[in-house]
């Protein structure tokens, strides 16, 4: 039994390193969308350390309609739900791509887990 719960099968172990990589990734974003808002001279910055305040960041940055955000509802649908977060998130960061002069077929990347983080830091962090 691990934390009470019966047959979670989850050792303490793995929940502290799920938190630490949920932490890491939480950080590392917040930060990279805070320096691609100040290098696009987008105003409030910190929004990208609130969440669901940090998607409206996003809109604002790629100079996207603020209300494509209530699109993220959607998602709860199940498998096309999915298919219509990616594209939005796609969408959002070819358009942050182009806001830094870069390729905005760099947002594909940004669905690929580890890639995505190598490619928001180089949106965020490339001259």
């Amino acid at each position: 039994m691990v934390l009470g719960i019966p047959g979670l099968g989850l050792s303490p172990g793995m929940i502290t390193f799920f938190i630490f990589i949920g932490t890491f990734s939480y950080i590392y974003t917040a930060l990279a969308l805070m320096t691609i808002a100040q290098k696009t001279k987008t105003k409030n910055p910190w929004l990208a350390w609130i969440p669901i305040a940090n998607l409206y960041l996003m809109t604002q940055i790629g100079k996207v309609p603020w209300w494509t955000i209530l699109f993220l509802i959607l998602a709860f649908i199940p498998f096309l739900g999915m298919i219509i977060a990616i594209a939005l998130t796609i969408f959002w960061w070819w358009k942050i791509a182009e806001a830094r002069k870069m390729e905005g077929w760099l947002g594909v990347l940004t669905v690929v887990p580890i890639v995505n983080w190598v490619v928001i830091g180089m949106i965020a962090w490339k001259k």
